[in-house]
């Protein structure tokens, strides 16, 4: 089913004011460095190019913030040039106050870790090599730093060495992590996108009975109006033979509108309660049933049967996901899926088996994550990604839990067993999302 999601590869554009707020911690932060380590310490060192290159990061923020609203995301493009000032102003500062001696050269892999969490990896590991590159310079060419006058503290090169290997590592490691950590979120929120937006479907087409009996209402007071004028029509034509037929006409067809509108009105109020509820036995021939069609023999067998037949409320969610699992295994089923079901005073179960090649062992685990092929080889429907993504969590939201194995018996493949507890089947009618209950 296509779905008008982001594609997962898309990176978030960076908002504007996220980055305008952290330059103006930076200038705050670079300030009262610049002031503590001058006049509270006395230390010696070009103070007022520091202050200079503070106030141009100054003059960029003001400028962003006149010419841009606060809400704008920046394209890409943008957001790294503006990522590499900061890279290149901090660099300068470093210049003048001891390079990687100083020890808030470990600042320098800040822009990459932001860019990480917002940018293509291209960008992200462009600028982390040009700030790799900054500090190999600022390891051999830099001011002293300061330090008492008259005295100069002098690292040995070890030490220099020592600070370069550190950031460098930094900006790796922190960049990798931050680049997957956001990657993974921006899929997981494609993903339960996705899942909103099947679910609401879903619940639209649930909702055709209402919206049939609302129609019904709203047209039925001008059908009785075309009735009661048509009516009129046919006693003042008298003899008009020609004309009366067609306004008896005219009034029949009215009568047979109201009468249709009235079948509908009933089978709304009244079969609606009817239909809202749906026997487990039931559940499964509907989840089933569209996929008999395929060249994959689908058979059912239940299982252990405790007590009268578990009924429960009509889910849309549970419906889609079930459904969903099924399809998946006659995609990669070769002759058979085998359908069982069971229920007892503690849990009611729903279980899934084809005889397809099964599950790759390494990846079992992780099973449900958005955009993960799950299963190899010639497939007709393809892998068990976003799909089964968001079959997992509608039928989470319901209150089962999911396991996926391969089954231990020779001749079957993948195994996927749904379960409900006992609780969940009992929970009221009128609750947001129950399940079921007992018949």
């Amino acid at each position: 089913m296509p779905l008008n999601t982001p594609h997962p590869g898309q990176s978030q554009r960076l908002r504007l004011n996220t980055l305008v707020r952290l330059r103006w911690l930076a200038i705050v932060g670079q300030s009262i460095t610049v002031v503590i380590v001058a006049y509270g310490l006395g230390f010696p060192f070009p103070v007022i190019p520091c202050f200079a290159l503070i106030a141009c990061s100054a003059a960029l923020n003001v400028y962003l913030a006149l010419h841009y609203p606060s809400t704008h995301r920046l394209p890409p493009q943008e957001a790294f040039v503006i990522l590499t000032f900061d890279a290149l102003q901090l660099a300068g500062l470093l210049y003048m106050t001891g390079g990687l001696t100083n020890p808030f050269s470990l600042l320098m892999a800040v822009p990459v870790v932001v860019s990480a969490t917002s940018l293509p990896l291209a960008m992200t590991a462009l600028l982390g090599g040009m700030v790799v590159a900054m500090a190999t310079l600022l390891a051999f060419f830099h001011l002293p730093l300061p330090w008492y006058d008259g005295a100069e503290l002098a690292m040995p090169f070890i030490y220099v060495a020592g600070t370069w290997v550190a950031l460098s590592s930094s900006i790796a490691f922190t960049g990798i992590y931050a680049f997957r950590v956001a990657e993974e979120a921006r899929l997981l929120a494609n993903a339960l996108s996705a899942t909103e937006l099947v679910l609401q479907r879903e619940q639209h087409l649930s909702a055709l009975d209402g919206l049939a009996a609302a129609a019904a209402h709203e047209l039925g007071t001008p059908l009785a109006t075309i009735a009661l004028v048509a009516r009129e029509m046919e006693r003042s034509l008298g003899s008009d033979h020609i004309h009366a037929d067609d306004v008896k006409l005219l009034r029949s067809q009215s009568e047979r509108c109201r009468e249709i509108l009235k079948q509908l009105t009933s089978l709304s109020s009244e079969g609606e309660a009817h239909l809202a509820r749906l026997p487990l036995t039931s559940l499964v021939e509907e989840v089933t049933a569209p996929h008999r069609d395929f060249g994959i023999a689908i058979k059912l067998e239940p299982g252990e049967r405790h007590g009268p037949e578990p009924v429960g409320r009509r889910n849309p969610g549970v419906i889609y996901g079930l459904g969903n699992l099924v399809e998946n295994a006659v995609d990669f089923a070769k002759k058979r899926v085998t359908i069982g079901w069971r229920w007892n005073d503690e849990e009611i179960a729903f279980s899934i088996v084809d005889d397809g090649p099964g599950f790759p062992p390494e990846i079992v685990s992780r099973i449900g994550e958005p955009y993960m092929s799950t299963r190899q080889g010639v497939e007709r429907g393809g892998g068990l990604g976003l799909g089964l993504f968001i079959a997992k969590t509608l039928l989470e939201r319901s209150g089962a839990t999911l396991s996926f194995r391969n089954s231990n018996t020779p001749g079957e493949g993948a195994l996927v067993e749904i379960v409900w507890p006992r609780a969940a089947f009992l929970a009221p009618m009128q609750a947001a999302e129950p399940m079921f209950d007992t018949a």
